[in-house]
């Protein structure tokens, strides 16, 4: 691991900030460090309000969307909700059609096979809106470079109205309103919408025209929190407004898809990070080992015993995924060694009988052991599919658009995207890949980084002090929990290593002549008990222990040495 400090802001900037809130230095040098450095910033920061969403008519063809909307539902037309099989645009789905059922009965929903169809908007979708007369579809989260599909729709006499924040080609689709704030001539605020958050600014923009103001949409956004924590779009601007009141609504009184999942796992108060690894997981699997329609049906349900029953079959395909993603995972890792390619920049590894479900997973998996760009690959139809996963700092979209002349398609973001191509280019595609990673990254990327916020002593950790670090959740990109370093400290001699195959450490900290204790727990880091035989420095971050009712401060461990 590389240990980076972060750079630390001008003095007199913190020493400004902590009079004017109240705080200590360490405190104010966080915020400073998030551009958080005055007082109404902090104030905005700390206290989230309604007022922070913006008007969804800011957004390029926002109005026309919503003309085009209200006509159908004016004419009784049949409106088809279309969204991809992930978190995103499940959610999306769920949410865009569950109020549009609330003003008109004609609203279906479609989720393409993953399989069978592939990402994004599909001819069989297309042709399944015609042969059920369906007159407008509504795509979320996909549709940006759809542009032969929304050619084949307009000959169809179907309208599409794209709700999407994957980057733009050159060339946007001839739909009728094309909803996405990342497009160059649009002037929204805020572009790091995820794709359940333009369906959001959608129905908000058609809640306006009923006199339905922003607390009327407070229902809606435990979904897109939950799509928020699930994409990984950052957790500032208007996505910490929406996930902050989401939070409370998954907390309260969540829809029953939501509550029935919580139920099995009968977890009180969640938190941003439960939602990405126990809600978002489970609605993922859906599309991963059946079909995202499961998602879909669990998140919309009305009742909450039939909820239940959804759950607990989303719990089993949950339980497949993971055995399925640990299997291919130990296949991909032995491919790599017998095939020696340990040592390149890169990792692509296929397999014809992969679960495509798994791979980004997978890909996720394998950059845990090898820290490097990676693909994995499984047969699809007559093509192969991939999904792509980087390291921090390295923009593998780009990357894969310099390997364009060898991909039949693909889309994606800065750090995960996915892709097919014909077998036969297989081979050229991977060293093209190879080559271009190797001429561009910056090989320090190539260790994994732990970025600090600021070194502190133990003593510093005081229930105020956490009481405070609490309060900046939600965490994520633009707002990760604090990361602090803490050098020369010792484990009271009780340190062990714990775990079934012994993986990670159990500690007591101390600082110094202070003899206070913090207990600290070290993930993965089972290996390193001899260090803390001596003096030793610590990366981490604060966390809550509640321990049969007892609640301490407990530092989680990220590395020591």
């Amino acid at each position: 691991m590389r240990w980076t400090l972060k750079l630390q802001p001008e003095k007199e900037k913190v020493t400004q900030l902590a009079r004017d809130l109240q705080v200590d230095n360490t405190i104010a040098s966080i915020l400073c460090q998030r551009e958080i450095d005055t007082y109404k910033k902090a104030k905005k920061f700390f206290r989230p309000s309604l007022k922070d969403i913006h008007d969804p008519f800011l957004m390029k063809d926002m109005d026309v969307a919503v003309q085009r909307v209200e006509k159908a539902i004016e004419n009784g037309e049949n409106i088809l909700v279309y969204g991809d099989y992930d978190v995103d645009g499940t959610t999306a789905v769920s949410l865009v059609s569950s109020y549009l059922k609330t003003i008109s009965p004609n609203i279906a929903t479609y989720i393409p096979d993953r399989y069978a169809e592939g990402y994004g908007v599909s001819y069989a979708g297309i042709d399944f809106a015609q042969d059920n007369n369906f007159s407008l579809i509504i795509a979320l989260d996909c549709g940006i470079k759809a542009i032969e599909k929304v050619t084949y729709a307009n000959e169809k006499n179907i309208d599409f109205i794209i709700c999407d924040h994957h980057k733009p080609g050159d060339k946007i689709p001839d739909a009728v309103a094309v909803l996405n704030p990342k497009r160059v001539d649009c002037s929204y605020p805020f572009d790091e919408l995820c794709g359940c958050g333009v369906g959001f600014k959608l129905i908000q923009a058609l809640g306006s025209k009923r006199n339905q103001t922003i607390k009327d949409f407070l229902p809606y956004l435990d979904l897109v929190a939950t799509a928020i924590a699930a994409d990984i779009v950052p957790m500032n601007g208007e996505n910490r407004t929406f996930a902050y009141y989401g939070l409370q609504v998954i907390n309260k009184d969540p829809r029953n898809g939501i509550k029935a999942i919580i139920h099995q796992i009968k977890k009180k108060e969640l938190t941003i990070t439960d939602v990405v690894f126990i809600i978002a997981p489970r609605i993922n699997a859906a599309g991963r080992m059946k079909h995202g329609n499961y998602a879909v049906e669990l998140l919309t349900e009305m009742d909450f015993d039939a909820a239940v029953e959804f759950a607990a079959a989303i719990e089993i395909f949950n339980a497949d995924r993971k055995d399925l993603d640990k299997q291919i995972t130990n296949e991909a890792l032995i491919q790599i060694i017998d095939n020696k390619e340990q040592d390149k920049y890169t990792t692509v590894v296929y397999h014809e009988n992969w679960h495509k479900g798994v791979i980004g997973i997978v890909a996720s998996r394998l950059i845990e052991t090898y820290y490097r760009p990676t693909l994995v690959f499984t047969k699809s139809g007559n093509k192969l599919a991939a999904s792509a996963r980087s390291v921090k700092g390295f923009d593998v979209y780009n990357a894969l658009l310099a390997c364009e002349e060898f991909i039949e398609q693909f889309g994606g973001h800065k750090y995960a995207a996915g892709l097919t191509l014909l077998p036969e280019n297989f081979e050229n595609f991977k060293n093209k890949f190879e080559e271009i990673v190797s001429k561009t990254i910056d090989k320090e990327l190539l260790t994994p980084e732990i970025a600090i916020d600021i070194e502190i002593e133990l003593s510093e950790i005081t229930p105020k002090f956490f009481r405070i670090i609490k309060q900046m959740a939600p965490f994520g990109p633009q707002n990760m929990k604090p990361v602090f370093k803490s050098v020369c400290v010792r484990d009271n001699g009780y340190g062990k290593q714990v775990g079934a195959d012994k993986t990670h450490v159990k500690l007591n900290v101390f600082q110094g002549d202070n003899k206070q204790t913090f207990g600290a727990i070290g993930f993965n880091l089972g290996d390193k008990i001899e260090i803390v035989q001596n003096d030793f420095d610590i990366v981490y971050s604060l966390e809550e222990n509640d321990w049969n009712g007892y609640k301490s401060i407990q530092l989680v461990l990220k590395d020591l040495k």
